[in-house]
């Protein structure tokens, strides 16, 4: 059982504690009063409308002491058979290499007392400073100063080998000298917007929205994006669809007759919002009016990833962070493509396998009816001529 307390639950057992008598609980604070009841800290009782409490005998230990009286007799059982669980541990650090080596390079010693811990990480550190590990090995020790004690010897090599090999970067470029076509329509589509880019909805040009100084980082972005693709074997297509009775415009990667579609925008950070004078204006004649709190304000980090709506709206998305920067994710963005490409292409076989197995078993089915009818017709015509 579990014995340790929330805020919550401390500050109730704290005011049902000081009642005079059985405190009514308030419907809020039905559930702390339940786990205080199955903590035995407080009995309730069903009166009237609602619940009363008392507190416990435990109850007011654990206020006085800090802790569960069942934490206490654990802890108490616990150094009572410490001296005898100390004495079971290795002695140095060749002994405890050799147990990991004969545990197939795993030791698992279930929430030691102090002692016992003590001995174990004794022999840990006489293992690491004296040369015990073995070459080509390295000792990894988890459960320093609670819980379990798990000592691990691992084979680097092995290791390294199960490791999944790093995911390549892709160069973004300084300039745009030849610019792919899609990046050259989509700096056609700009314009001489100043303030904010917005070619979303705009045929052939990728969807963008983000701040104009971003513009020239975001083009060269997707340039590396599309020109790897293509040079992995991929098409790139500005494609045009009908949603909800309008055109829609995309550009997608296709791999192996799937698009996945992608927009790139600008991440956003809520303010304050401050009322402008025709706001202000508005109000006054008609009090009722509600100003927004907040506004949606450009906070400079690009982001990456499947337009909103779309079915793998969040299937895919990468931005920049406070480690890393959207360059060094687009690897892994195509390596998300590929994966659900990969997916796809497995559920449609799948889907291709059930379906003949049913078919095959339909066949059967008419196959074994049709032997049955021919069947029944012979036994039927044999009994007539019986009669006859």
């Amino acid at each position: 059982m579990k014995c340790t307390l929330t805020e919550p639950q401390v500050d109730l057992l704290r005011k049902i504690a000081a009642a005079a008598s059985a405190m009514p609980i308030p419907s809020a604070r039905t559930q702390t009063s339940w786990a205080l009841e199955q903590r035995d800290l407080i009995k309730r009782t069903w009166r009237g409308s609602g619940h009363v409490a008392v507190v416990t005998a435990d109850g007011r230990y654990y206020l006085t002491h800090g802790k569960h009286p069942r934490q206490v007799e654990a802890q108490k059982e616990r150094l009572k058979g410490d001296a005898a669980q100390a004495a079971l541990a290795p002695a140095a650090g060749a002994e405890l290499i050799s147990r990991l080596q004969s545990a197939s390079g795993k030791i698992t010693i279930p929430d030691p007392a102090a002692q016992s811990r003590g001995r174990w990480r004794a022999a840990y550190y006489d293992a690491l400073h004296n040369g015990h590990i073995p070459t080509g090995h390295k000792l990894r020790w988890n459960g320093r100063q609670r819980g379990d004690c798990v000592f691990t010897l691992i084979d680097e090599e092995a290791e390294k080998a199960a490791q999944p090999p790093p995911v390549p970067a892709i160069a973004v470029p300084e300039t745009l000298d030849r610019p792919h076509r899609l990046v050259r329509a989509t700096r056609k589509a700009l314009g001489r917007s100043q303030g904010v880019v917005d070619t979303r909805g705009k045929p052939g040009a990728i969807p963008l929205y983000l701040s104009r100084s971003l513009a020239d980082r975001a083009l060269r972005i997707m340039y590396a994006l599309l020109t790897q693709a293509e040079g992995r074997g991929y098409t790139v297509e500005a494609q045009s669809d009908l949603e909800h009775g309008e055109a829609a415009h995309m550009v997608a990667i296709v791999i192996r007759g799937r698009a996945f579609p992608l927009a790139l925008t600008e991440r956003t950070t809520k303010v304050p919002h401050e009322p402008t004078p025709q706001e202000l204006r508005q109000q006054e004649h008609n009090p009722w009016t509600r100003l927004p709190r907040y506004d949606e304000e450009f906070n400079g980090r690009l982001a990456i990833g499947a337009p909103s709506g779309s079915w793998y709206q969040h299937s895919y998305a990468y931005s920049d962070g406070a480690r890393w920067t959207l360059e060094s994710r687009l690897g892994h963005l195509v390596q998300d493509l590929e994966r659900l490409a990969a997916e796809a292409d497995r559920r449609e076989q799948e889907k291709e396998l059930r379906e003949a197995e049913q078919r095959r078993r339909w066949y059967a089915a008419v196959t074994r009816a049709r032997e049955q009818q021919i069947e029944q017709h012979r036994a039927t015509v044999l009994t007539e001529q019986i009669r006859a």
